[in-house]
This record gives structure tokens, sequence and C-alpha cells, in this order.
């Protein structure tokens, strides 16, 4: 690699950092080398929206549905762990977005008792980094997102200490909200501050 127009210092800082891009490694549960590069693009997401009443269709079927209280959109990338499930949880629950008696979004969904709907979304980790079509390489494989897909519905349900329902997984599925507000957030497993 070949660097000019810098100092001797500066060169040979870029030139470790790129050696390092390379020569770092973790490895996986399975024993496997992985480069750091690659696990740490790699987090949990989730799209949570405000809604008076939400409804999940699969095959003209009604899976799930809610009256007032929050959709969450939900993706697992391939370094996700039960450690996110149980933050990422605790965080949707915690967020104060829902409305006070003085009208200020001053309650959580546990004060306020509202529910929760859970989809399914890969889409959330799509790329278009090469061009306008999206790739979805930093998408957890279903091996992996469907046991922390479903711990993160069972510990949802064990927080708010009620059902809470979803959509199917990798199903095709027709999603009816009513926003309210609207109120939208984004948190990110490994952008804890985003």
């Amino acid at each position: 690699m070949r660097i000019s127009g810098l100092g001797n210092v500066s060169r040979r800082f870029l030139r470790i950092i790129y050696l390092l891009r390379f020569a770092v490694f973790v490895r996986n549960s399975a024993g496997h080398l992985r480069s750091f590069e690659a696990i740490y693009y790699y987090i949990m997401r989730a799209v949570i929206q405000r809604v008076s009443r939400a409804s999940v269709v699969v095959n003209d079927a009604t899976m799930g549905e809610i009256d007032a209280g929050v959709l969450i959109f939900l993706g697992v990338g391939k370094a996700d762990s039960a450690k996110d499930v149980e933050w990422l949880v605790g965080r949707i629950t915690k967020l104060r977005i829902f409305e006070d008696e003085a009208g200020r979004m001053n309650r959580s969904l546990i004060d306020a008792g509202g529910d929760a709907l859970v989809i399914s979304q890969f889409t959330l980790f799509g790329s278009l980094k090469k061009g306008n079509r999206p790739s979805f390489n930093r998408t957890a494989l279903p091996e992996q997102a469907v046991p922390l897909y479903e711990e993160f519905v069972r510990e949802l349900s064990t927080v708010l200490g009620k059902p809470v329902p979803t959509g199917c997984f990798g199903e095709h599925m027709d999603i009816e909200a009513h926003n309210d507000g609207p109120v939208t957030l984004v948190v990110d497993t490994k952008e804890r501050d985003f």
C-alpha cells in the first residue's frame, strides 16, 4: 500500500490501521474466525411506532391485532445475542412516548398499559451502498434470527405482563397501522445513543 502527501507519522499510522483491518479476528460460537470489521456493522434494529390500533394479516387470516400501544418492526443482525434482546426490550418498554394528563409525552408503554405488536422485518438491514437494489448481507440467517426474534417476543410479554401478538417470520404480511401522532423512533442495540 502506497500513501503519498502525508508525513512519516501519518503514513505509518494509516498503514497500521490498514493492516489491522485484515489482522483482527474473533471466533464466533461455532469456533470459526470472523473479521472484526464484519461484526461491527451487524446490530439488532427496531422501528417503533405509536399507534391507536394495528393488525397483521397473513394469507387472509388475522395473526395479531392490538389497540393503543406500539407497533414494533424488528430486524436481527448477525452479531446479536440474548443480551441485546434484554437491553432492547428494556429500552422500548421504558420509552416515554405516551401522553400524561397534561398532554406531555411523559409515560412509558408500561405506565400507559399499552399493547405491543411485533413484526419481523429483515429489510431494516438493507444496504444501498453498491447501487439502487438493496443488499441484505448484514441480516442474520433464519437459524440465528428466529430464536432471537422469539426470545424478544417472550421477554417483551414477560415485562408487559400480557401476550404479545406477532406476524409470521419470513411470510408476506399485510399490516394495518393507525399511527398516533405520528411518533416513530429507531433503536439500535449497537448504537445505543442514536
